[in-house]
């Protein structure tokens, strides 16, 4: 992720059905691609005029003659062949199918034979991962999509994606609990201060009494936290094991529900066609840039905002919704560049796993 201070728009240009990497819009190089990815100057049949014939039924020795319309001409493409089409559509179906084949592979793993559960919490967990990606995707580039379609696939699909997310949040804020409690309580407190004395040759040395005062108040402490450890452990356990048992029946009952069953057929139907915008059709992947350029722009905003270190404090509720929000946004452009660019980028993944771990630090403080 760029620092703010340093805020470059990338605007990549289309290549092959997916976008390159990033070009400085400032570069002429760059300049003359993005105006190449516009509309074309004309297609086959482009600018073919009308054809005239002999009248219908005229005499040989020649008649008036009218206009024949010249053949049907589709929508000029744009000048390398890419349309936004090509570029948003595969990765849409891709997700979409990705998150079918999870939905199976949940309802495989979720009968009882299952007994540790661990391939349903995979397939919940990248069932998750479609959804977000398709939801974050249909609020970026909303504008070259069915504007109705979307924000109401967007609603549905993050419905279910903060269902099935409270389950592992309360799993993984008990582990992280625990261990912090196990740190604490296993710790070693600092040694008392104290000189050895002197002693003589072949003599065993003497234990001062300022060794023996320090050495109570050390073992009591470290008993005290032992016991305190032990019983916020235990009470962490009970609230938080009973959470995750309520947000597993939820999951369990949103996934049997009506709603989502009919996510899943609106999820099937875009793995077979993309509803897009009117108008939309013939574009140049350019239609994406804008889009996934304002997704960054808002994403360096946040960034800026974000507190600075010297003025940072802990258990700050407010500070900590900044850091949120830019997590958010983080999340949004790192899926336009997936959809812009054709891969993930690294840098970006690594950031979102920090400020993943900021959220679950925050949430278990």
């Amino acid at each position: 992720m760029r620092r703010p201070d340093h805020p470059t728009t990338t605007r990549p240009t289309a290549v092959n059905g997916a976008l390159p990497g990033p070009e400085s819009p400032e570069s002429p190089e760059a300049r003359e691609a993005l105006e190449a990815d516009g509309p074309g100057g004309g297609g086959p049949g482009a600018g073919v005029p009308e054809r005239t014939v002999p009248g219908a039924g005229a005499p040989e020795t020649g008649g008036p003659e009218r206009p024949v319309p010249g053949p049907t001409i589709a929508p000029p493409l744009p000048a390398d062949g890419v349309t936004a089409e090509a570029v948003l559509a595969p990765y849409l179906q891709g997700q979409a199918a990705d998150f079918l084949r999870s939905l199976r592979l949940h309802r495989e793993h979720s009968a009882p034979s299952d007994a540790g559960g661990q391939g349903a919490e995979a397939a919940a967990r990248a069932l998750r991962r479609s959804a977000r990606r398709i939801s974050g995707s249909l609020h970026t580039f909303r504008t070259v999509l069915d504007p109705a379609w979307a924000d109401h696939l967007r609603t549905e699909l993050a419905w279910l994606s903060g269902t099935l997310a409270r389950e592992h949040a309360y799993a993984g804020r008990l582990t992280r609990l625990l261990d912090a409690l196990h740190q604490l309580s296993g710790a070693t407190l600092p040694a008392a201060r104290g000189t050895k004395p002197a002693t003589k040759p072949g003599t065993q040395p003497a234990t001062t009494t300022a060794a023996r005062t320090a050495g109570a108040p050390e073992a009591q402490g470290r008993a005290v936290l032992g016991v305190g450890a032990a019983r916020a452990g235990a009470l962490l356990e009970r609230q938080l094991t009973l959470a995750r048992t309520r947000a597993h029946s939820a999951a369990l009952q949103a996934l049997g529900s009506s709603r989502f069953h009919a996510v899943a057929d609106a999820v099937a139907l875009l793995a077979s066609e993309v509803p897009l915008a009117p108008g939309t059709t013939g574009r140049g992947a350019e239609a994406l840039l804008e889009p996934a350029e304002r997704a960054e722009q808002r994403l360096l905003a946040a960034v800026v905002a974000l507190p600075a270190d010297e003025s940072a404090e802990p258990y700050n509720e407010a500070q900590d919704a900044a850091w949120h929000q830019a997590r958010l946004l983080l999340r949004l452009h790192r899926y336009a560049h997936e959809v812009v660019l054709g891969a993930a980028d690294p840098v970006l993944t690594g950031a979102g796993h920090a400020l993943d771990l900021h959220r679950d630090a925050a949430a278990s403080a």
